[in-house]
Parts: C-alpha cells; sequence; structure tokens
C-alpha cells in the first residue's frame, strides 16, 4: 500500500476545497495521521475552454476525462467529483464508491432578492440549459447570455452591471465560504440538477482495497438519492444541452423522485414524481419514460432515444 492515498481532483477554488472535505472525512474515518491523503490537481479540458458554454464543447465529460486518465494511468488512486458534473454514463473501469453528506440542493439568485423580482427584460447570466429553461418558464421576458468561469468572475459580472443576475449552487457557495451571498430560490420554483451538491469519490473497479476505504465514509442516503437522480437522467438519454432537473429524498427506504424536463425555451414542459425502494433503477428510468411519452414534441427531440 502506498504511504499517501491520491485523490484527483480539478483545480477550481471549489473542486480543492471539495477535495479537502474528502481527504478530512478519509482521515477522519481512518484515523489517519493529518495529510495522510494527497490531493493531485488535474486540470481539465472544461477548466482550459472559459469562453463557450459547455454542451458546445463537448458536455461534461470535459470535467472529467483528465481525472478519469489518471485514475485509470494510477497517478491517482480516486477522483473528487461534483455529481452534477458526471456525465450518467460511466466507464465501466470505473465505480462511485463513496459520497459525502449532500450540502444544500438549492440553487441561489445573485443580483435579484427573487426571479419575480428581476426587473422587467432583465439579463441573466447562466450557461446551464436547465437553469436558462426553468428561468424562462418562469419569466419569458427576460434575456439569458452565457456566462462562465469561477466564482469571482460570475460575480464580477453582476458587480460592472453586465448582467442584473446570476445563478449559483448553494452548496458551492456554502462551500468556498460565501454562505451568505445570494437569495436561495424554493424548490417549488426551481428543481437542481441531478446530482447538485453532492461529493462523489470514484475509484478503479477493480481495486478492492481503495474501494473498501472509499466505503467508510459514504453516506447512504446521499447515495441512494443521488444514483436514482442519475438512473432517471440516464434513461432520458440527451445531453447536456437537455434542460432535466432531478431530486431524490431518502426516507424510511423509500425514495421520493421529483423530476422536471423542460424545451429549451421553458415554454413547455412536463413534472412528475414517483416513489420507490431504494436501488430501484428500473423504477427512476419508468418514470423518465413516462415523462418522456407525454412530452410535446419541443422536449422529445432533445432525447432522441
Amino acid at each position: 500500500m502506498d504511504r499517501f492515498l491520491r485523490l484527483g481532483t480539478r483545480g477550481s477554488p471549489l473542486a480543492l476545497a471539495q477535495a479537502r472535505m474528502a481527504a478530512t472525512s478519509l482521515e477522519v474515518a481512518h484515523h489517519w495521521l493529518d495529510g495522510r491523503v494527497e490531493i493531485v490537481p488535474i486540470t481539465t479540458s472544461g477548466d482550459e475552454i472559459q469562453d463557450r458554454p459547455l454542451a458546445e464543447i463537448g458536455g461534461k465529460a470535459l470535467w472529467t476525462k483528465e481525472l478519469d486518465q489518471a485514475l485509470l494511468d494510477g497517478r491517482t488512486n480516486a477522483s473528487v467529483h461534483s455529481m452534477k458534473d458526471v456525465e450518467s454514463e460511466r466507464p465501466e473501469t470505473l465505480v462511485i464508491g463513496a459520497m459525502l453528506p449532500r450540502g444544500d440542493v438549492r440553487d441561489r439568485i445573485i443580483g435579484a432578492e427573487s426571479i419575480a423580482a428581476l426587473p422587467q427584460g432583465a439579463t441573466v447570466g447562466t450557461s446551464s440549459p436547465r437553469r436558462a429553461a426553468q428561468l424562462l418558464r418562469a419569466r419569458p421576458d427576460l434575456h439569458i447570455v452565457p456566462i462562465r468561469g469561477n466564482l469571482d468572475t460570475r460575480l464580477a459580472k453582476v458587480e460592472s452591471g453586465a448582467v442584473d443576475a446570476t445563478l449559483l449552487a448553494a452548496a458551492g457557495l456554502d462551500r468556498l465560504g460565501q454562505s451568505k451571498v445570494g437569495k436561495p430560490i424554493p424548490l417549488d420554483v426551481m428543481l437542481p440538477a441531478p446530482g447538485q451538491a453532492a461529493i462523489g469519490l470514484e475509484c478503479r473497479a477493480n481495486d478492492n482495497d481503495i474501494h473498501t476505504q472509499l466505503a467508510r465514509i459514504d453516506v447512504h442516503m446521499t447515495s441512494a438519492a443521488v444514483r436514482a437522480e442519475r438512473a432517471f437522467a440516464r434513461a432520458l438519454g440527451g445531453s447536456c444541452h437537455s434542460p432535466v432537473a432531478a431530486l431524490g429524498e431518502v426516507r424510511a427506504g423509500k425514495v421520493r423522485l421529483r423530476a422536471e424536463i423542460l424545451s429549451e425555451d421553458g415554454r413547455e414542459h412536463v413534472a412528475d414524481e414517483a416513489r420507490f425502494n431504494v436501488g430501484d433503477d428500473a423504477a427512476a428510468a419508468e418514470l423518465a419514460k413516462a415523462m418522456l411519452a407525454e412530452a410535446p414534441e419541443s422536449i422529445r427531440r432533445l432525447f432522441p432515444s
């Protein structure tokens, strides 16, 4: 066994903060000395390309492919991911071995007290198809423009007046010590992306030692909820062009899965929910298929079978 367990991570401030959370959890769970877990920053294509929406340049794989390669090459023992940025279809050679306690799943709006409080025709910066569609569903008058970059870059766009407002994940803000920034958007107004606010640790499927070590810090309720959300997204197919929202909640061995799919302009949407046993991926997939069956063409074309 190597002296260090090496965790691969993106090099953004948020990714590094999440990797430190994972490292601390492992060291505490295993009674290891501080520093026993080594954090290995890896630059991803998604970090390098900042001038175009993610959906136009290769999708979520741009956040994971370099981390995957480092893991498969043996340069790292596990990768730390924001689960909302991980493709629902993953290589069979890799497995999610643990998830940390989930953070606040809501989005926050920065620049206004609420979506309803935005001025008529306000410009909102977001590169998320889900957020754009949900915003336009609530407020068809809004002007949506793409915006990417780290937290400071996005906040500066609001401060400078380049955009009137932007949306960010509450959990990410909290993990960066910015819990007072922005106003939370209620879940009945905006459901989150599948996997939002969840931190996952992925390892090689054949590395039983590392998988066992990761399992010590797995939060079962988080894993079960995110598994259901990812099964729903996987059954839909589509791409990161596709506006999809899903939130699983686990109580007494049952998952309540709420979901929404939308047209890109937000004019059409289908929302539904299902309750099923933990681990029943088929039930999550059936919800996806049932929602697609009742969806108008403007939505179905985003999810080619």
